[in-house]
């Protein structure tokens, strides 16, 4: 289980990555990359984006994350 979500995580980061020059299309993934992890790794997800992407994409970043974290 813990292997899965490691993947997911991975495999999110480099969508992320691949869709940062779109703002409308990084948010759309970053939507589902939270959907698809455990509370934990959304914690490590936002921490990563913040300093990933931060300077361009706090404002989208801060407010996907502020919504209530699913599990």
């Amino acid at each position: 289980m813990m292997d899965q979500g490691r993947k997911m995580m991975e495999f999110s980061k480099q969508v992320l990555q691949k869709v940062s020059f779109d703002k409308r299309l990084f948010k759309k993934e970053l939507i589902k990359a939270r959907r698809w992890l455990g509370q934990h790794d959304q914690l490590v997800l936002k921490a990563w984006c913040l300093a990933t992407f931060g300077h361009i994409y706090k404002d989208v970043i801060v407010e996907v994350f502020q919504t209530t974290m699913r599990t």
